[in-house]
């Protein structure tokens, strides 16, 4: 009795997801998969690596991510993730066990497979949690990831530095880990339901209810629309479906400002995944002559704990984001701007790995706030839109700076004009969103001075003008 008590209760699927998380997340290869690629073990030059290889992952995870995104709702989650961590594993043995450049773009397109389906690992925990538990099982989720990458950074430093493993042997050590995290998959609970395609009986509670709308995002009524559905998928509930997400899609970005904060979503990650992606091409340009490559793994854990604890005293701070955060996005992504100047021009290895803590420090800060503000009125499925919609801005963006500016048919540029083009991009953004941030401030306190002097030729109240 009292396993089935525990085994019905939301702490069961929550546990098991973020076991599922952690594992999936600790890769103690990853700051050093260019050193790796490049060394004896791959033989693969920095060229390949970067103008023929890496592409692929762009490419494979815009192919893919609006099919996975439909089939995670309508396959009800669980597959998909239990899909994941196939996808993960063929990756990582491929890298171990595959050589030439086809073979890695092989491996590519399923790591972009894997990267896609990162949908399905948030998406599941609402579907099995009541709303009132969403906010603490997405920060049990989301932090035992961050816990991942962190001890998979911290773990690859240690084995690297110490030369207690190969690159080989770390690689079956993550597959170890990989298949420990498919085990745990595969003992995820079944939801019953999804947000769009299977939806509660109307006489049930939905994410949707006792949700605050936005006035300009949709009313009460489209709420009524969400629930009155039925469990059942046929192919005129399935086109019932896609055009309520359609009429919801327009809808949300009626709103003015929510589509201001989502354009700088869409751009700045775009500008972020690009960085991230090469920037371990950046450092061996910095240092051709000497080892820094073995403190990879440090730099990747000291930036993604300085990262998470800047998103988490975000939550902190009073602001009235509404009026100032478009300045706040502006004048942060110009100081990224700066940073990724200072690591493509000044050729000191610290210089980039200090450059790229900060640059990451601001986009976790500011990508917070963006997401803050975008859900603080929308219900649970009109944000899981949002979230998708957004993120294919930011890769079909990625994929077109990709195929021009690194992929070998394009112009194949070397990783510093690449980086001055990053780097100029954020400039861009710098400009654009603190103009309009002025602006807003601008038009802000000049409604606040006409609300609080009323015209002086506006006629005297009809009481007043008796006496």
């Amino acid at each position: 009795m009292e396993c089935y008590r525990w085994r019905s209760d939301w702490r069961y699927p929550t546990t098991l997801l973020c076991i599922y998380g952690f594992f999936s997340t600790v890769k103690p290869l990853e700051p050093f998969i260019i050193p790796y690629l490049t060394g004896p073990d791959k033989n693969l030059t920095t060229e390949q690596v970067n103008n023929q290889i890496f592409p692929v992952w762009t490419y494979s995870y815009l192919a893919v991510l609006v099919p996975v995104f439909l089939l995670t709702d309508w396959l009800r989650y669980k597959p998909v993730v239990v899909f994941q961590c196939v996808s993960l594993f063929i990756t990582t043995a491929m890298l171990l066990w595959m050589e030439s450049v086809p073979a890695m773009q092989a491996m590519q397109f399923f790591y972009g497979v894997v990267t896609a389906s990162e949908v399905a690992y948030f998406s599941y925990i609402y579907s099995v949690v009541d709303v009132k538990r969403y906010r603490k099982a997405t920060s049990y989720c989301r932090s035992i990831q961050l816990l991942g990458y962190t001890v998979g950074s911290v773990l690859g430093q240690l084995l690297v530095s110490f030369n207690l493993m190969s690159y080989n042997n770390i690689l079956v050590f993550t597959l170890v880990l990989t298949a420990i995290a498919l085990l745990t998959s595969c003992l995820l609970p079944m939801p019953q339901q999804s947000m769009f395609f299977h939806r509660r009986h109307t006489g049930q509670k939905t994410a949707t209810e006792g949700t605050k709308r936005h006035s300009s995002v949709g009313g009460t009524g489209d709420a009524a629309e969400h629930t009155r559905g039925s469990n059942s998928v046929g192919a005129d509930n399935c086109s019932k479906v896609l055009l309520q997400v359609w009429r919801d899609f327009r809808q949300c970005y009626a709103s003015r400002q929510l589509l201001y904060w989502s354009v700088w979503w869409a751009m700045a990650t775009c500008g972020y995944n690009q960085t991230v992606n090469y920037v371990q091409v950046l450092w061996e340009h910095a240092q051709p002559s000497q080892n820094f490559s073995i403190y990879n793994g440090g730099v990747e854990a000291v930036s993604n704990l300085l990262g998470a604890a800047t998103a988490y005293g975000i939550g902190f701070t009073e602001v009235r984001w509404e009026q100032w955060g478009e300045l706040a996005l502006g004048g942060f992504s110009g100081l990224g701007a700066a940073s990724l100047f200072l690591m493509t021009f000044i050729g000191n290895i610290w210089v980039c790995y200090a450059g790229y803590v900060i640059f990451k420090c601001l986009y976790m800060l500011l990508i917070t706030i963006a997401m803050y503000q975008i859900a603080a009125d929308l219900s649970m499925e009109r944000y899981a839109l949002v979230f998708g919609a957004n993120n294919f801005g930011a890769l079909a963006l990625q994929t077109i700076i990709t195929s021009v500016v690194v992929d070998s048919r394009g112009l194949g540029l070397g990783i510093i004009p690449q980086f001055t083009i990053y780097a100029s991009y954020f400039s861009v953004i710098a400009v654009v969103f603190s103009l309009r941030g002025v602006f807003t401030i601008w038009r802000a306190q000049r409604s606040s001075k006409e609300s609080t002097f009323p015209d002086k030729n506006e006629p005297p109240d009809s009481d007043e003008h008796r006496l």
